[in-house]
């Protein structure tokens, strides 16, 4: 069974749900692209061709901000930037959450 990362964990405040901020995850070197087709490609899938794990479309779709993170939004070919590889991925989602709350507070 593919790892689970809970990344709701960071946003509950005495057991409720609050509002996930949008954080810019930084470009790498090491970022994949993949073309997205219409109607045929899925985040699951996306996120289990390059990470092992079908877990981890919402960081792809947070990589690609434009789309707001809704998956039907995507137009057909789209170059997609896959963040890579995954635990850097995540360690940087996580240090622009801890400067998210610096500044903004939870």
């Amino acid at each position: 069974m593919a790892e689970y990362w809970n990344r709701y964990e960071d946003f509950l405040i005495n057991g409720r749900q609050t509002t996930v901020p949008f954080v810019k995850i930084p470009e790498k070197s090491t970022d994949e692209r993949y073309v997205y087709e219409k109607n045929k490609s899925r985040m699951d899938k996306i996120s289990e061709q390059f990470y092992n794990s079908p877990f981890f479309g919402w960081l792809i779709m947070a990589a690609n901000p434009r789309y707001g993170g809704i998956e039907n939004d995507i137009p057909d070919n789209t170059l997609l930037r896959i963040p890579f590889p995954l635990n850097s991925s995540l360690q940087d989602y996580n240090n622009a959450l801890e400067e998210h709350f610096l500044r903004y507070g939870r």
